[in-house]
């Protein structure tokens, strides 16, 4: 019995903390889905930046990898308040600068 109590009360504490997630990120003027989108997406920005930093040459479908996963990352990070990202500011402006040279790079080619 006192065992179907405590578990009881760790789901009624599970639930309400749950439910207080949902209502911060929603105060937050967000969805939270792009919340859940922006957190797979720095953890994608992690790797991409080591990525940025180890190789300095990428082949192609190393180039059209990189744009496509910089792509999300950009679109996820659009969608959440800067003040959630701001420590991974230089990192993303890595990434983004990379993204530049990489188009850039492939616009010279196709001329």
């Amino acid at each position: 019995m006192e065992f179907l109590a405590v578990l009881l009360i760790l789901i009624f504490v599970i639930l309400f903390l749950s439910a207080m997630a949902v209502y911060q990120i929603k105060m937050a003027g967000m969805n939270v889905t792009d919340f859940i989108s922006f957190i797979k997406a720095n953890n994608t920005l992690e790797k991409l930046y080591i990525f940025t930093e180890k190789y300095e040459k990428l082949s192609p479908q190393q180039q059209l990898l990189f744009l496509s996963e910089a792509e999300k990352i950009f679109d996820a990070f659009d969608k959440v308040p800067s003040i959630l990202w701001e420590e991974d500011y230089q990192k993303y402006m890595k990434i983004l600068n990379k993204y530049k040279d990489i188009k850039i790079l492939r616009w010279e080619e196709k001329r």
